[in-house]
C-alpha cells in the first residue's frame, strides 16, 4: 500500500522539483541582471562564441547531416537555406519569414525530387 502511494506521487514530486529549480535560477538571474553591463567586453565575447557555435551547428547540419536528413540532396539543403537567407534580408531581417520560407522551400524541393519533377 505504501509503495503504491509513493509511486503515484513520485512523478508529481519530480515535476515540482523541476519547476522549483527552474524558477530559482530565473529569480537569481533576474536579481543579477540589473548589475551586468551588456556592453562589457566579456559579454560581447560570450555573444561571439554563442553565434560561432550556432553557425557551426548549422553548417554541420547542412554539410554533414545525420539521420533522415542525410538522405536528401545537398543542393536542396543549400538552395533552401540560401533562398531563406535572401528572404530574411528582403523582409527587413524577419527571422520567422526566413526560417519558414527556407523550411517550406526545402520541403517542396525534396517532394519534387521524390516525384521525379527535378
Amino acid at each position: 500500500m505504501l509503495n503504491q502511494s509513493v509511486s503515484e506521487w513520485a512523478p508529481w514530486t519530480l515535476v515540482f522539483l523541476a519547476i522549483a529549480g527552474t524558477y530559482l535560477w530565473r529569480g537569481v538571474g533576474t536579481a543579477i541582471a540589473a548589475r551586468i553591463d551588456p556592453e562589457s567586453d566579456f559579454l560581447q565575447w560570450v555573444a561571439c562564441v554563442a553565434y560561432a557555435a550556432l553557425a557551426g551547428l548549422i553548417a554541420r547540419i547542412l554539410i554533414l547531416p545525420v539521420g533522415i536528413l542525410e538522405q536528401t540532396e545537398m543542393i536542396d539543403r543549400l538552395g533552401a537555406t540560401g533562398i531563406g537567407f535572401v528572404l530574411f534580408f528582403i523582409f527587413r531581417r524577419h527571422v520567422g519569414i526566413g526560417t519558414i520560407s527556407a523550411a517550406g522551400i526545402f520541403m517542396v524541393l525534396v517532394w519534387a525530387r521524390g516525384q521525379g519533377i527535378i
